[in-house]
């Protein structure tokens, strides 16, 4: 009796081990699938957004090479660095919000209490700027044309200018 005892109970561990066994074998499988799977959608993920902000980006003067070179087009010490004009020409477009009347580039004139200031700037080429302004009620973008001027002040003029209906 005591032996046939024993040998249950050794056929249990036997079992237990084995079905431990597979289990954790099995799970390590299932991790290891499962990572495969989560890895690859993250990279075909980072692949489309990179391509999504390539084709947001086409129309930038960071990736425009005709438009960096109409900046290095004349003589080397008139070349201007595009990395160094776009802050600068960010810069001076804002700075106008300063003015009480609001931003005299948004192509609107004030029409309640609060003066129009541009919010967000993208320089489209060597010429052109869109903007996003607003007066904290009503919203608006500008298409401007800018000139870097011979002793390098930047000039601006609007194109056109267009008021979002109010919701």
């Amino acid at each position: 009796m005591k032996k046939s005892l024993f040998l249950y109970v050794f056929i249990i561990l036997v079992l237990m081990n084995i079905f431990t066994y597979m289990f954790y074998s099995k799970q390590v499988a299932f991790e290891q699938d499962r990572y495969e799977k989560v890895t690859n959608k993250l990279k075909e993920d980072v692949s489309s957004l990179t391509t999504k902000l390539s084709d947001a980006n086409y129309f930038s003067l960071e990736k425009n090479e005709n438009a960096q070179n109409y900046f290095d087009a004349g003589s080397s010490e008139k070349a201007i660095q595009y990395e160094k004009l776009i802050p600068y020409v960010t810069e001076k477009l804002l700075d106008f919000n300063s003015n009480a009347k609001g931003n005299p580039y948004v192509g609107q004139d004030k029409l309640g209490e609060n003066k129009f200031i541009i919010n967000k700037v993208k320089i489209l080429n060597h010429r052109w700027i869109i903007a996003d302004f607003s007066d904290g009620d009503i919203w608006g973008e500008v298409l401007l044309k800018y000139f870097v001027n011979e002793d390098e002040s930047i000039s601006f003029e609007v194109n056109q200018s267009l008021l979002y209906p109010k919701q």
